[in-house]
């Protein structure tokens, strides 16, 4: 709701002689909550629901969290606009009184996260501490952790901030040991491809320098066919008339991690996302994309929720 409300504000700001409504939509992803993520899978999780209000009609656009986006849309259907992007970093946050960082917690904490990529890089800096799942809203997680069920949390900085929670953040996680999703902090607003007006609405919302960042990111992520079930992190940055991408592809329990790093021309972002995805395959990452995928229940899709 944060989040789309967010963009509705910035399209009222935008055409104030225009009226846009927020319809609520119930996602498969967020009513089922009681199991990880990797367990329910499956690519759309948290956007079949939205997607078929397009299709009805009931809906004109979907606000989504891009990570959670599939690399490939319905048909039908397109990216409209990326509506600007907040920190894409990962976040620790600790109890009160705890751990500063990961690499300042006792031998046994308790981690929460839903993320397989978290797991993976928790745990390839610190085996000695339990990461378990955690589901559930923003509010729902940080609940939790104030009621002992965990140390500490592992969430994307954006989520906090537009909620304004961000005086909940411990300590952020930086690169290069430390990469978020691809995509993560960015608003991507959906739209029938054949909504002419719609997409003239949504021109005066998008930002071309997410763009490009995003459009990196997830044509790393398409090469590599990555969902919940593969930890895979990017990050690329606009620097004009650069782009920068770092990625990275790990195993689950954090015992190998292959990463690359690149830069290319800000106007030819797939074309760098694609490079990046081939050196890290280059450099051994398909070994591990097989073995993860060998895994039962291995499915693709979105890290979970607004965070």
């Amino acid at each position: 709701m944060a989040q789309s409300e967010s963009v509705r504000r910035r399209l009222v700001e935008a055409w104030p002689e225009r009226r846009f409504e927020i319809v609520t939509i119930d996602t498969r992803g967020d009513r089922e909550i009681d199991r990880p993520l990797p367990q329910i899978g499956g690519k759309g999780l948290f956007t079949e629901a939205l997607e078929r209000a397009l299709f009805s009609g009931e809906a004109d656009v979907a606000v989504h969290s891009l990570k959670d986006l599939p690399t490939e849309l319905g048909s039908g259907l397109t990216i409209g606009a990326i509506a600007g992007r907040e920190d894409p970093r990962d976040v620790w946050v600790a109890r009160e009184g705890g751990a500063e960082h990961p690499q300042e917690a006792p031998p046994g904490s308790r981690v929460g996260t839903s993320s397989e990529r978290r797991r993976a890089l928790i745990l390839a800096i610190r085996d000695d501490v339990e990461v378990s799942s955690v589901r559930g809203n923003v509010d729902t997680r940080l609940r939790k952790l104030d009621d002992g069920e965990y140390d500490a949390l592992v969430m994307a900085a954006a989520g906090l901030v537009r909620l304004g929670l961000g005086g909940r953040i411990t300590s952020y996680l930086d690169p290069p040991y430390w990469l978020p999703a691809p995509g993560q902090g960015a608003l991507a607003v959906e739209r029938r491809s054949d909504d002419e007006e719609t997409a003239r609405l949504l021109e005066r919302i998008e930002s071309p320098n997410a763009r490009a960042e995003i459009e990196a990111e997830r044509a790393l992520l398409a090469v590599l066919e990555g969902g919940c079930q593969v930890p895979v992190g990017a990050l690329a940055r606009a620097e004009a008339p650069e782009l920068a991408l770092q990625a990275l592809v790990a195993l689950p329990d954090g015992s190998r991690i292959v990463a690359a790093e690149r830069r290319g021309a800000i106007e030819a972002p797939a074309e760098l996302g694609r490079s990046v995805a081939a050196e890290l395959i280059a450099r051994g990452a398909d070994e591990i994309l097989k073995q993860v995928r060998g895994a039962p229940g291995a499915k693709g899709g979105g890290e979970g929720g607004a965070t």
